[in-house]
């Protein structure tokens, strides 16, 4: 009757454990490495990784603090592979006017995944950036990753997509609305 009633608590304790910790719980985020990228279609919540790009998170955040984002547009978009943002001309040229020095990592580029995009040099990467829509593990180790789309991702799957033909050229392209530091935002 003792191993029967071990096993039923046991089983009572397991059960509990699981209704407290749902499968779908979100993680609890610092305020201050998460963005929100507010898009025509929704809010994208994005994990800053200052573990794995302390420099580009630090610009990154300075960038969005200036509003520098805002209104800028996904200029380069190719379906089942990426969208790409961060250039004030809209044409892939521009930039902040202020080059990175890569950090490169072992973090894999896979759906969700924001890293820096660049020219042929490593230490090209300015304020333009792209989002994954699906995995993309020939980037693994070329390009820095400084972040994960960890709420939102429908919204970023509904940006206007450029044909793979133009190398992924948008015409009339989604526009970010507003990217904030969430310890910035007082709602």
């Amino acid at each position: 009757m003792l191993k029967n009633l071990r096993v039923l608590l046991t089983a009572l304790f397991i059960g509990v454990a699981l209704m407290s910790s749902p499968a779908d719980a979100k993680p609890v985020l610092d305020p201050e490495n998460t963005l929100y990228l507010d898009l025509p279609d929704g809010r994208v919540t994005i994990q800053l990784r200052p573990d794995l790009a302390l420099g580009h998170v630090k610009r990154i955040k300075e960038l969005t603090r200036e509003g520098f984002y805002n209104s800028l547009s996904f200029h380069r978009v190719i379906p089942g592979f990426m969208a790409q943002t961060g250039d004030p001309r809209g044409d892939g040229t521009g930039g902040s006017g202020q080059k990175l020095k890569a950090e490169f990592s072992k973090a894999p580029h896979v759906r969700g995944t924001v890293s820096m995009a660049r020219a042929a040099s490593p230490d090209s990467g300015d304020s333009q950036f792209f989002i994954c829509f699906d995995d993309a593990s020939f980037l693994d180790g070329q390009y820095t990753v400084w972040g994960n789309v960890v709420d939102g991702m429908e919204a970023v799957d509904k940006i206007k997509a450029g044909s793979r033909l133009n190398n992924g050229k948008v015409d009339a392209p989604t526009k970010i609305v507003k990217m904030q530091v969430a310890a910035d935002v007082k709602e």
